[in-house]
Formats: C-alpha cells, structure tokens, sequence
C-alpha cells in the first residue's frame, strides 16, 4: 500500500475515466475539470508510474498494451470504492436522528424505543438529546420533537399532544390532601426554567390559588419528578413526563383535575427536505405509542367521586403547520 503514496489519486481517476469512457472529454464531463486537466493528470501519472499508458493519436488517446492491463485493475479498484461509499450512504440512510429534549427521551421516549427496534430493525436510531436549537435544513436531524406552541420558524410543524398540567405527589403526600385547599401544608417543587404556572391549573379548578410551603428548586423537569417519587412536595406535571410513575403506582395525580397549557408536544421536520419512510414510520409508531399511553393515563388520572374533575381532551390531535425556520428547545 506504501507504493501508493507516489501516485496521486486524481490521476488514477482519470486514467480510468479515460480508459472507461474512451475519449479526454468525455472523462473530463465526469470530473468536472477541464479536458487539458485531464490531459496533465494523466502525463504526470506516466511519469510517476515510468510507463506509457496511452499512445497519443491523431484520432486521440489509445491504451498501450500495459495501459490497457492497468486501466483494467483501476477500473476494479475504484468500483471496489464505489461499494465502500454507497455502503456508507446507505448506513446514513438507514440512520434515524431524532432530535428530543433529555426528560422526554428518559422519562417516555426511551422505555419504549425497543418496540420500535423490533418493528424497524433495519433503521438505527440515533437520540440527540438536547434542547439547543437546531435548524433542521442544515443539519442531519430527520425529526425534532418539541414542547412549546408549534410556532418555530422554518420547518414543518405536527401537534402530537397538547400538554394538560396537573398536581402529582408520592401516595404518602396524597393520602393527606382531603380537598386543594390541603395544598397550603405541602411543598411545592418547582421547576424554575418551566413554562407553566399553578395559576392556570387553579383556574380550572375553580378555586383560589394556595400559598405552598417553601420547597425544592431545580433547573430540571426530570430532577423535580424524582423529588416528587421521593416525596418531597407536590409538582406540577404533564401527561407523558409523568405517565409511566402514575400507572406503577409511584405518584398520584391526588384532584382528577386537569388543565390546558396552551403548549404541546410537536413533531418538527425541514420544509425543505423530501420526508423520508423512516420518518414516516417514526410518525405512525410515535403516535400509536402515544395512543397507548394516554389510555392508560386516562384510566389513572381519573378524579375521585365528588371531585371537580375538570379534563381536557387527551386524545393526539393531528395538526400539519408550515412554519418559518428555527427552532426553540424543550
């Protein structure tokens, strides 16, 4: 292989490209250069070589006799190349980038991903956990998933679930709250980069807001649910950040009372770029997982007999937005 460092590669190219196609201009409409570029390459790989590949007629260029041998095992070699790189495009093709902030691909997205393994085997997925902001038309991200409004600029916006807010605790903390006003004896725990407030979810319950206890703090959604599976307060949480604590039984949703956020979960993709059947496929899976999820939270979250249950619809709804080009986190 050492051999190969005194020959340049672009000469190799065009010799073969000259030999395949049969003519220098041919060979330089491949390449993209100019027909005397051609013509240099091939002089200065002769050189290098210290054999004649091609006799210089008046009708044009003719393989030599060891031209023609040479041009033969080039032309093996580069299609050899031509395998390795479409081996290449095809593993990037068979790559699914989901673009997910980290609690929603650790507290939903991630015990679920298994069965989209088993049903795509041939698709790799690859989880880009961030909330940084991406544009999508220049990036390698198939699909971004978001909480917010739907309205980032430049790329094509599908609700999948709007967010309903709601109180969820340890059972220890829900066995003591007999009516909202009990909110008053717990600590809230609060999530200082959140975009929603107790006030709205008061409101739909319909009664004042309380003063809560002095509580913990975080700069994180996942960390306050610990806090609350440890049983540290009460926070305010979502369906699918909270759905799979509700069903095992590590928190309680203590009121049956739910409210609209005026946010929701998007599927985001580039206006730009063709959809592919991978992200199809992601879009029919997410949504059936989504589906079974919010069956079960339905069948958790149902407030207790006398309680003002005030719920949203929690079905997905199905939305497609053109939307200007780039995105916020979540």
């Amino acid at each position: 292989m050492a051999m190969l460092n005194r020959v340049h590669l672009n000469g190799l190219r065009a010799i073969e490209t000259v030999a395949r196609l049969g003519s220098l201009a041919a060979a330089a409409g491949e390449l993209n250069v100019s027909v005397s570029a051609v013509s240099q390459q091939i002089s200065r790989t002769e050189k290098q070589l210290g054999q004649a590949l091609f006799e210089r007629t008046a009708s044009g260029l003719v393989l030599t006799e060891f031209g023609a041998i040479f041009a033969t095992r080039l032309g093996a070699g580069f299609r050899e190349l031509a395998y390795a790189v479409a081996m290449a495009d095809e593993a990037t093709q068979c790559t699914l980038v989901v673009s997910v902030a980290p609690a929603f691909a650790s507290k939903w997205l991630l015990p679920r991903l298994s069965r989209h393994f088993a049903r795509h085997p041939d698709v790799l997925l690859r989880i880009d956990a961030s909330v940084r902001l991406t544009d999508l038309d220049h990036s390698d991200i198939d699909i971004a998933i978001r909480l917010g409004d739907g309205k980032w600029p430049g790329g094509r916006a599908e609700l999948l679930l709007a967010q309903e807010i709601f109180p969820v605790c340890a059972p220890s903390i829900a066995g003591k709250l007999q009516s909202i006003e009990d909110l008053a004896q717990t600590c809230a725990i609060t999530d200082e980069r959140a975009m929603i407030n107790w006030e709205s979810w008061f409101a739909a319950a319909g009664v004042p807001p309380v003063t809560f206890q002095k509580g913990a703090r975080f700069t994180d959604p996942m960390l306050c649910l610990e806090s609350a599976i440890a049983g540290h307060g009460v926070m305010l949480g979502w369906q699918l950040l909270t759905a799979d604590a509700l069903a095992d039984g590590r928190l309680v949703a203590p009121f049956g009372v739910r409210a609209q956020s005026g946010l929701g979960y998007w599927l985001v993709t580039s206006s730009a770029k063709a959809e592919s059947r991978k992200v199809r496929d992601f879009k029919v899976w997410i949504r059936q997982e989504i589906e079974a999820t919010m069956a079960q939270f339905g069948s958790v979250t149902a407030g207790p007999a006398g309680t003002n249950a005030v719920e949203s619809s929690v079905a997905p709804v199905y939305v497609e937005r053109d939307i200007p080009l780039r995105q916020a986190g979540s």
